[in-house]
């Protein structure tokens, strides 16, 4: 499972960070919002790398942009084979994604923690994140759900909600295949 995990995360984690991408560029063309250099500037704190004033290189501030997305869509791809599908669960990793970014942007003094920002810019940010969690999600889901239903799908279809009455699956079948 877990080889199966990583290619469908990773998969999964870029193909949203191209949605997501692509709604930026848009996004960026109608209110004439400049690119950010946050990822690059980043990736050159966390790595240690020589930081540059002004515009940062293209393949750095990408190769941060797609590969946190590529490696946070693991977690997402993990979610779905645990059985955690659907909006309610991308919903609940739009929160992970945006604490990633935080931890990180914050912790390297890149970034100024979110209820220090401007309200447009939130939104904006808030907004591109849920795209790429949906969108990774969405791909996640599909690929996790050609392997059937994740051990949390299982235990459900036991008995519908969260009841005392109803025990774990046993353990042979909580991994499944």
């Amino acid at each position: 499972m877990i080889k199966r995990v990583l290619w469908q995360g990773l998969l999964a984690g870029t193909a949203g960070a191209v949605v997501m991408t692509l709604g930026e560029k848009a996004e960026q063309r109608l209110t004439g919002r400049p690119d950010s250099h946050v990822p690059a500037r980043t990736l050159e704190r966390v790595t240690g790398m020589p930081e540059r004033p002004g515009k940062q290189p293209l393949p750095v501030n990408w190769a941060m942009h797609f590969g946190q997305a590529a490696l946070l869509g693991v977690l997402r791809s993990t979610m779905a084979h645990a059985g955690l599908r659907g909006p309610w669960s991308s919903a609940k990793f739009t929160v992970v994604r945006l604490t990633n970014d935080q931890i990180l942007e914050n912790a390297t003094g890149v970034g100024a923690p979110p209820q220090t920002w401007p309200r447009r810019e939130l939104a904006v940010d808030l907004l591109h994140k849920a795209v790429y969690a949906f969108a990774t999600g969405a791909v996640a889901d599909a690929l996790a759900a050609r392997s059937g239903p994740g051990p949390g799908q299982r235990h459900a279809a036991l008995r519908p909600g969260r009841r005392p009455d109803v025990g774990p699956l046993p353990r042979e079948e909580a991994h499944g295949q």
